[in-house]
């Protein structure tokens, strides 16, 4: 170190990630359960390719090809929730789509494949993050009026 330099980092792209202070609860909140939701999907992809390095798959499924699908997909989740908990108002959008289009998994996991073990808790989750990000303070938030 150089006399007379100070220990603050100079350059503003070397400074260290910090939460938004000016993001309200509710939208740290929901960005921490679609984090829940990405890591949900990662221990999914995971369990597919123990599945596939073990030989237990059928013929003409491709687990691997099934695994990188879900890394994408956790990948982008995990990236919508951690803008949220950042306080990144262009990641609200994409995790409303995202709670909706898992709120049909839920409705197919509960009716049509009879699996409302499976279901019910997704629609739940999904339901509380949609409550959060459509709360009145994160709608204050979004709209730049906090």
């Amino acid at each position: 170190m150089h006399a007379g330099s100070s220990c603050a980092p100079t350059d503003p792209r070397k400074a260290t990630v910090r939460l938004s202070p000016a993001a309200p609860r509710t939208v740290v909140a929901a960005g921490a359960l679609v984090c829940l939701q990405g890591l949900t999907a990662v221990v999914f992809m995971v369990l597919l390719l123990v599945r596939g390095l073990s030989g237990a798959s059928e013929l003409g499924v491709n687990v691997f090809g099934e695994a990188a699908y879900f890394a994408v997909l956790a990948a982008g989740v995990i990236g919508c929730g951690a803008g949220l908990v950042l306080g990144k108002r262009g990641a609200r959008g994409p995790s409303i789509a995202l709670q909706l289009l898992l709120l049909g998994v839920a409705w197919y996991a509960i009716g049509p494949s009879g699996r409302p073990a499976y279901g019910v808790p997704v629609a739940v989750l999904c339901v509380v993050v949609l409550v959060l990000l459509f709360h009145a303070t994160t709608n204050r938030w979004a709209q730049g009026e906090e």
